[in-house]
């Protein structure tokens, strides 16, 4: 699993950072779009993504410098003939904003496109992933996601199996997945007895838009990764805290007290330029020493 970072700026570009958009690739190869700023289609261009396989966008909150870039990813998608379909999922109001732009502008989509509009809980679990959204601390109604990987069963012991007399035969596919199995001499094997060690999925936490949540904490629990806002600095606490944000000290101390494995700290005010970011990096480290910066393009492997 990788992430990429689109757009790592708050409210408005700045020349070194674009609006928020971050990018999951997930295996074997399909890509998942958390919040679409605008100019986020510039940014792919940019970037080693491929608009081809993007398969799912998941929105935070209905402010521009989220949504803006919708329209116009969807609308040259289209106009490059990609036919994989899309799902969109979002607050109450995002298949308005996004009907009405196409509407308007007299554009369309080619490829089946699905707006499914959520509330705080279990958004989808495909059997390989579950998303579950959380609900933040912002000014409008604004989510955040947690992404887990389900466990993967652990490996078959074959030699095992050869020495308690159990013949190879298209039956391992079903012990593999831990079923019970009865073979043509009338005994039931049962593949957990067989199976090592489960091995643990991955896990991120992507926030949206907040001040310090009630469900931070959930939401983050044990992750690996942990995406976090930290619009200001540590001194400007009430400001940012009184719009819905968050600063570089409240987003480590949420990684810390969640046991986080690592902070990805994004979503800066464009008053911070290139010169002012080892001082939030430090604000940061004070707190929890496992946190990095996002920039536009970084790529951070979970």
């Amino acid at each position: 699993m990788y992430l990429t970072f689109l757009g790592t700026c708050a409210g408005v570009p700045s020349l070194q950072r674009n609006v928020t958009a971050i990018a999951l690739s997930l295996p074997p190869g399909g890509d998942w779009l958390f919040d679409c700023g605008e100019a986020t289609q510039h940014q792919y261009m940019r970037s080693a993504l491929k608009p081809g396989k993007l398969e799912k966008i998941f929105i935070t909150h209905l402010h521009g410098d989220h949504i803006f870039g919708l329209p116009g990813l969807l609308t040259s998608r289209s106009m490059a003939s990609i036919s994989q379909p899309l799902t969109i999922y979002g607050p109450p109001g995002i298949k308005a904003f996004v009907d009405n732009a196409l509407s308007l502008s007299s554009s369309w989509v080619s490829f089946p496109m699905e707006i499914i509009e959520i509330e705080a809980g279990v958004v989808l679990d495909d059997g390989e992933y579950r998303v579950t959204a959380y609900p933040m601390n912002h000014v409008v109604p604004c989510l955040g996601y947690r992404i887990e990987q389900h466990d993967k069963p652990g490996t078959l012991d074959a030699a095992r199996l050869k020495a308690d007399g159990i013949p190879s035969g298209p039956w391992f596919q079903l012990l593999k997945q831990g079923k019970t199995v009865t073979l043509d001499d009338g005994r039931q094997i049962d593949g957990t007895a067989y199976l090592g060690p489960a091995v643990k999925g991955k896990s991120v936490a992507i926030f949206g838009d907040t001040a310090p949540a009630e469900a931070s904490l959930s939401l983050a629990r044990g992750v690996d990764v942990m995406v976090h806002e930290t619009t200001l600095e540590a001194a400007m606490a009430e400001k940012a805290n009184s719009r819905g944000h968050s600063t570089t000290i409240q987003a480590a101390q949420i990684a810390r007290d969640a046991g986080a494995g690592r902070l990805i700290a994004t979503h800066f005010s464009s008053r911070y330029g290139a010169q002012d970011m080892p001082r939030l990096l430090a604000e940061c480290q004070s707190v929890f020493t496992a946190t990095g910066l996002a920039q536009d393009f970084a790529v951070i492997e979970i």
